[in-house]
């Protein structure tokens, strides 16, 4: 008696593609349907088990339900010239309405409840130039996953230093403007110690708010480089 169709519904149908550079693990994803009323068993093999690590490898698909299954390369050299031969079969059965151990069922079962689909692997190497378009653009998919409420607060820290920027350079510009109204109002008779007190304390001063001024300067300068690399 010849056996049943397969009910699975699989995606994709007929390959598995795995894309290099295959010096680490490579994974292909494997989509299980059952588009069917009743549960179905499943169970994943493969020609070189060695090779490959599948996750999971067996199962019960609900009724109306699907499941991914991973398929993992496991790293080795590859050689461009030398085609896969490696396949997978996907087998199945409907699951049996009192069944409790699910290997029972698999012992038990007779050929024609069996179904199953056969998948052939392609390896494939990236072009240079997609290596390149892949190098681009991860910049961008970086910036992109970043959180929008960071983003935001960054610029309200761009915004705030550059506020505290300019007042510090107004009241730079005053405490100038005051002390040489102060050197002007100095009288000749006054205690030459007295004067120069005077001078290294205006000195002091503008060279704390220099250094501040700066600071700031320099800080401001490198989150606007941040925010230009999120804005690219």
């Amino acid at each position: 008696m010849a056996r049943q169709e397969q009910v699975l519904v699989l995606e994709p149908q007929h390959e598995l593609k795995f894309r290099g550079p295959f010096t680490d693990v490579v994974t292909a994803t494997l989509k299980l349907t059952n588009p069917t009323d009743r549960n179905v068993c499943f169970k994943v093999k493969t020609t070189a088990p060695r090779r490959y690590c599948v996750r999971p490898n067996s199962g019960i698909i609900d009724a109306g339900g699907f499941i991914n299954v991973s398929v993992m390369l496991q790293p080795f050299d590859y050689d461009p010239n030398e085609k896969s031969k490696h396949k997978f079969m996907v087998q199945s059965m409907l699951a049996p309405f009192d069944m409790v151990d699910m290997e029972g069922v698999w012992k038990e079962a007779k050929p024609e409840e069996l179904m199953d689909s056969k998948l052939r692997c392609a390896f494939e190497m990236p072009l240079e130039n997609d290596k390149t378009t892949e190098h681009s653009v991860l910049p961008k998919s970086a910036s992109a996953s970043l959180d929008d409420a960071e983003v935001k607060k960054i610029m309200e820290e761009c915004k705030r230093l550059q506020m505290e920027v300019q007042r510090l350079r107004e009241e730079n510009k005053q405490i100038r403007e005051d002390d040489g109204l102060r050197k002007r109002k100095v009288t000749s008779m006054a205690a030459p110690h007295s004067s120069s007190s005077t001078m290294v304390t205006s000195s002091m001063r503008d060279e704390g708010l220099s250094t501040r001024l700066l600071a700031l300067c320099v800080l401001f300068f490198v989150i606007g480089v941040i925010v230009g690399k999120l804005a690219l």
